[in-house]
């Protein structure tokens, strides 16, 4: 771990793996929960870093944040959400034959998988899910996508993925969902927030 001093109100949190970071996200979030922290405005996880901001006094909690004991996370923190899934996306026949499985079965191992929101980017709404184990890690397309669908479930690397609106995209499409990612006039605009747990359970495609 490594604490380095962002601005005057923050500090910036690197850790050696995606784990580790999960695992120091879940304990931040579940010392602020117990009353344990200073007061502070945001904290922001990212693939290898979290932002902690709106600190007073940041360089005694740096002190104190090297002296913590990290559980590994039990990806258990956080409220859970099921998205329902048309498995009906054009690279799910290249996906199945990664994994050496039927596609018919790719459903049952993406809907068996607890994912958990470890971060959020890209574009508003996106949120990167971790869970994917090493076994299915898949590439980046070699070529992406100049316009992937809104609502498209997306897989790389490790990590699953809906897109919320049409971007341009390198990953593995296996399906499609309706469900609303970003919304404006809803409070809070995203679906997802670092933290929350997702299941992805399978609709008849239309």
């Amino acid at each position: 771990m490594r604490v380095l001093p962002v601005g005057e109100h923050a500090l910036l949190v690197e850790l050696g793996s995606a784990a580790a970071t999960e695992a120091f996200h879940a304990e931040v979030l579940r010392r602020r929960d117990a009353g344990e922290l200073p007061a502070l405005t945001d904290i922001v996880p990212a693939a290898r870093t979290v932002l902690l901001d709106g600190l007073a006094r940041p360089h005694e909690l740096a002190a104190l944040l090297t002296t913590w004991t990290v559980p590994p996370s039990a990806g258990t923190a956080g409220p859970e959400i099921e998205i329902a899934v048309r498995y009906d996306g054009p690279d799910l026949a290249e996906v199945a034959h990664r994994w050496q499985v039927a596609p018919a079965e790719v459903p049952g191992i993406v809907g068996g998988i607890p994912f958990r929101v470890a971060f959020c980017g890209f574009v508003p709404g996106f949120g990167y899910l971790s869970g994917l184990p090493d076994r299915l890690r898949l590439p980046r397309r070699a070529t992406p996508r100049t316009a992937v669908p809104a609502g498209s479930l997306a897989l790389a690397d490790t990590y699953a993925g809906v897109y919320p609106r049409s971007s341009p995209g390198g990953w593995q499409l296996i399906g499609t969902t309706d469900a609303v990612l970003w919304d404006q006039e809803r409070d809070p605009a995203a679906l997802l927030a670092p933290g929350t747990r997702v299941r992805f359970t399978a609709e008849e495609p239309a």
